[in-house]
């Protein structure tokens, strides 16, 4: 056992025992690193092992508190056979294995972002200095809902230009991709409700389920065709469903692009029991095929689809520019937009849709599918070269993240921990299921140039496999 664990354990124990109260705070790192005799390195992963278990949350500027209702490891759950509804609750873990992946400046192999430098952010941020240089003499008024037209224009272009039909007056202009589905999700359900999910699930689904009071039920999803329709059908016979989320392309963490069969085939069956469906395509323009493939909207005849995107995977993600596409409920998702943020910030609106309008988002595209393509076949031989027997890994046909099967002796978690005392991340499986059948899974990210420390860091990762398996 490492110093952190045994650290950790010990921490947990009195916090069982009661030495600790809910609410409490418990020792500073420095002085926890001076009452222990162990480095301050040692305490931060102690802690941050504590924060995934559940034991002790952060709270800014004011430490380490023991949580008012300390949740069991884990790891210790049994994992569920059946398709039962849950309550949710992974955000504790995605918080804080996105605060250590930001705070170790560890190789990011965990990270949930692609790398920003093949993004033209210098270029955008140049026509965003120029509108404030334009604008100087008044007030640049931030957009009310549905946002800012240039640059409604140019999203509803750029889906035609792809084949996809889009009213303008459909779309509206959100904080990103992540408030464009919680927006969708709060017009079509209510707190109490059950909502179908892929399984493995992409985090953000789960937050917006968790944040508004509702539940979810897991949907066993193929790698390469997607979620299983037919038990969708069964479970929608057997009790309410409300909505269902699902990302048909390049989905995080699988990767498959579902075939087009199938998207009409699951739009259809949705719609015959009038159930909406919340469609993240966030990644919809990092296609490695010629083209770029269809979506839910393409098959939807009675406005039940509501399509979430955003250019923070494939342009800048600085500015956090996302829309949606809400069909029926559109005047729901609007007035609920205004409810929430009332507004999204002008300046970035009008700079991303100057570079849509005069740049080269194509040209720029091209460049990084290709790079993400020739990463994927990269990350995917080294880990097969360097991950013992039994490992497996998926095929993305876009995007620009990995699944990764291990031997299933291997727990996730521990190897997230081992890996970070190596200064490396990873994203283990149980950030993206309710359950514990992901637990020997871990997701990589590919979209960082291939290097001598990447290539270290993976062999390193296959050598702490090896000694779990």
């Amino acid at each position: 056992m490492n110093l952190y664990e045994k650290l950790a354990n010990e921490i947990e124990e009195a916090v069982q025992r009661g030495v600790f109260a809910p609410g409490e705070r418990i020792a500073s790192v420095r002085h926890a690193s001076q009452q222990h005799g162990v480095s301050i390195k040692t305490v931060l992963h102690a802690y941050a092992l504590l924060e995934s278990r559940g034991i002790v949350e952060t709270r800014p500027q004011s430490g380490y508190f023991v949580r008012e209702l300390a949740a069991p490891r884990a790891a210790g759950k049994k994992a569920q056979t059946s398709a039962v509804a849950s309550e949710v609750d992974v955000s504790r873990l995605v918080l804080s294995t996105l605060r250590s992946i930001r705070a170790n400046d560890a190789v990011p192999l965990g990270s949930p972002y692609p790398d920003p430098t093949l993004f033209p952010w210098r270029r955008i941020n140049q026509y965003a200095n120029a509108i404030a240089r334009r604008h100087a003499s008044w007030n640049l008024i931030d957009d009310l809902p549905p946002g800012n037209p240039q640059l409604i224009r140019q999203i509803a272009r750029r889906y035609a230009e792809n084949g996809v039909p889009v009213d303008p007056d459909e779309i509206i202009i959100t904080v990103g991709a992540t408030e464009a589905i919680n927006l969708s999700l709060q017009a079509v359900a209510k707190p109490g409700d059950t909502v179908a999910v892929e399984s493995p699930t992409y985090y953000a689904m789960l937050h917006a389920i968790e944040r508004l009071g509702m539940r979810a039920i897991e949907v066993p999803t193929h790698p390469a065709d997607g979620i299983d329709i037919d038990m969708l059908a069964q479970i929608i016979e057997k009790q309410a469903i409300a909505a269902c989320m699902v990302m048909p392309n390049f989905q995080n963490p699988l990767g498959f692009q579902m075939p087009d069969a199938r998207k009409e085939r699951l739009v259809a069956l949705l719609a015959a029991h009038e159930i909406p469906v919340i469609e993240n395509d966030v990644y919809q323009e990092l296609y490695f095929g010629e083209t770029r493939p269809s979506t839910l909207k393409n098959f939807d005849a009675k406005g039940l689809v509501l399509h979430c995107a955003s250019f923070s995977k494939s342009l800048t993600a600085s500015y956090r520019i996302g829309w949606a596409m809400p069909g029926r409920y559109r005047a729901q998702v609007e007035k609920l937009k205004f409810l929430n943020t009332l507004t999204t910030p002008s300046v970035p609106q009008v700079a991303v849709a100057d570079y849509l309008r005069q740049d080269g988002y194509d040209r720029h595209l091209r460049q990084v599918r290709k790079a993400y393509r020739q990463q994927a076949r990269i990350m995917s031989a080294m880990v097969l070269r360097f991950f013992p027997a039994g490992t497996r890994v998926s095929s993305p046909q876009g995007g620009y993240v990995l699944w990764v099967e291990l031997p299933e002796r291997v727990d996730s978690m521990r190897l997230y921990q081992a890996a970070l005392g190596h200064g490396i991340t990873i994203g283990p499986g149980m950030m993206f299921s309710t359950k514990n059948d992901f637990r020997h899974f871990i997701r990589l990210n590919y979209s960082y140039p291939w290097t001598s420390q990447t290539e270290s860091a993976l062999r390193t990762l296959g050598e702490l496999v090896a000694q779990m398996a």
